[in-house]
């Protein structure tokens, strides 16, 4: 299996690169100090309409050559609609779902060396994520609380690429002083769910990895 860098290896490659955070595991538009101050919350939730088909916020049991992904016990990620009844969609979802979970184990400092980060993200959306990552490593902040992630919807391009629209609902979802574990609450508004346009692509080791996202917070096809 190929070698990706490091979390840190990343970041500090990114470190000197004007990126325009587009999206990224959780809503990666903005500065972390700047979410607290719109009354955004943390990425990574759904919301949808429709009847949901069994959530789940269990991790799946990690794949033999792929990485563990744990979350802080204050952290669920929720992800509904995961059978689609079409076995490459499925697994679409499932390594989306995986792409989300790594990105707030990175940020939570479950995955400090960002493996599972590296392994789910390519391209564009491993640059985005690396940065939205340090944008909260920089403001000294974590996450805690629920995302939802819901109205998960895949659309296959071929045998190696396809396109994931979803939403999330970060509504209970916060982030927290890494120092003081003081949780910045905040209303819920608007803003509080996310539109997410995602692209990704089958590696030679089989895996759905992400490689453009594009978010929409505040998206009228994602309020309840």
């Amino acid at each position: 299996m190929n070698r990706r860098p490091t979390l840190l290896a990343a970041l500090a490659l990114t470190a000197t690169a004007a990126l325009t955070l587009s999206a990224c595991g959780g809503s990666d538009e903005g500065s972390a100090k700047d979410k607290d101050k719109d009354g955004d919350k943390i990425a990574g939730a759904d919301t949808g309409g429709g009847k949901p088909a069994s959530p789940s916020a269990s991790p799946a049991p990690a794949a033999e050559g792929r990485p563990k992904i744990e979350l802080p016990s204050d952290v669920r990620l929720v992800f509904e609609g995961e059978k689609t009844g079409d076995q490459v969609k499925d697994a679409v979802l499932t390594d989306n779902a995986e792409r989300m979970r790594a990105v707030d184990a990175a940020i939570a400092g479950t995955d400090a060396n960002g493996e599972a980060l590296a392994f789910y993200n390519t391209g564009k959306a491993l640059e985005a994520a690396l940065s939205w990552v340090n944008q909260f490593e920089k403001a000294g902040a974590t996450m805690t609380g629920e995302v939802r992630y819901y109205d998960r919807k895949v659309t296959l391009e071929g045998e190696k690429s396809a396109m994931l629209i979803f939403c999330a609902d970060e509504s209970r979802g916060f982030s927290k002083d890494k120092k003081t574990n003081k949780v910045h609450k905040t209303p819920v508004t608007k803003n509080s769910y996310v539109l997410y346009n995602t692209k990704l692509d089958k590696s030679a080791e089989g895996v759905w990895q992400t490689s453009q996202v594009i978010s929409s917070r505040g998206a009228a096809q994602c309020q309840p």
